[in-house]
């Protein structure tokens, strides 16, 4: 790896790796520069980082560079290192992230209450080099575990696509933001027709080989920054877009529907097989009386409506 072109500014308080390759980042917050520099030497061939030497702007550079690692010194002027981290552990935006504290403080006692106060690890000072190298690594590598658990808890095991659970997280997020700006939200709730004669008729492989088609197209139809579509259960899709009105979610909906009608399924006999769906949808700007559950409910509503009247269609809930 070249590092010749990495540079320390201290005004900026960041190191600047001109590589293109992402790494994971660290915060020290430190006041001494004398420490900065060192760690900036141990750290920089691996991973970006960024420095604060002042604790009372610490949760402020937090939030903004959202680290993946912070290393903080104990012994600071005005705000020490515990302050400092209760403070970015009642932050929502930084409450996670791994702290390893730094400092001369190499009793016992300092170190019980370093790790009562939330840190993951602790270093004492002066520092050693592997030792810093293989703590910041160790920290790295069960942070990699629990975002590994993380994707696989919200992603759908067969279709590759995010789970229910992972949505009903996303509208949240998308519905609080639509009601306090003000703009219109789509959803889309899609059920594959007479899927249990298919599954009865070819079998639960390729009954599986139907769902991915489906999750397939929902991976190559949705794909603006808002869109966001998942597998609801069984042979349920569902997706949200955000700032969409009422005719642009019916577009990306018939475009759904046609597109699966279009899927050519492979067998294993090299005979292929089609699919449809029945897509129900709703458009709203939330206010302070309407309901995500309501929301969901009358898209579910017009979806059994759309079955009812042949199913492949797509049918809008009544206003």
């Amino acid at each position: 790896m070249n590092l010749c072109a990495s540079c320390y500014d201290t005004n900026k308080g960041k190191v600047k790796a001109m590589n293109e390759t992402p790494k994971n980042s660290i915060l020290v917050i430190d006041d001494s520069k004398f420490n900065i520099t060192i760690l900036n030497r141990i750290l920089v061939p691996d991973y970006t980082v960024y420095t604060e030497t002042d604790g009372r702007h610490a949760v402020a550079v937090a939030e903004k560079y959202l680290p993946d690692l912070i290393l903080l010194d104990i012994v600071m002027p005005d705000m020490d290192g515990y302050a400092v981290i209760a403070a970015l552990k009642q932050s929502e935006k930084t409450m996670d992230i791994p702290i390893i504290f730094i400092t001369g403080l190499n009793t016992s006692g300092a170190e019980e209450k370093g790790l009562a106060a939330g840190a993951s690890d602790y270093i004492i000072k002066p520092f050693t080099p592997m030792i810093v190298k293989l703590r910041v690594q160790n920290q790295m590598k069960i942070l990699e575990q629990l975002r590994t658990i993380r994707r696989l808890s919200m992603t759908d095991q067969l279709t590759d696509l995010p789970n229910r659970r992972s949505f009903e997280l996303r509208l949240n997020s998308e519905w609080s933001r639509a009601r306090r700006e003000q703009t219109p939200i789509g959803i889309l709730v899609v059920d594959v027709d007479n899927f249990k004669q298919y599954n009865d008729t070819h079998g639960h492989q390729q009954g599986d080989a139907a769902l991915q088609a489906v999750a397939n197209v929902f991976m190559q139809e949705l794909h603006r920054p808002g869109d966001f579509g998942a597998r609801w259960g069984g042979e349920e899709f569902i997706a949200l877009l955000s700032n969409t009105d009422a005719s642009g979610t019916l577009h990306v909906a018939e475009k759904i529907r046609k597109r699966i009608a279009m899927t050519a399924i492979p067998h294993a006999d090299n005979v292929e097989a089609n699919i449809t769906v029945s897509i129900g949808i709703n458009t709203e700007i939330p206010d302070q009386t309407s309901s995500r559950d309501s929301f969901i409910s009358k898209a579910d509503k017009a979806l059994y409506k759309a079955k009812a009247n042949g199913r492949n269609r797509v049918r809008a809930a009544d206003p």
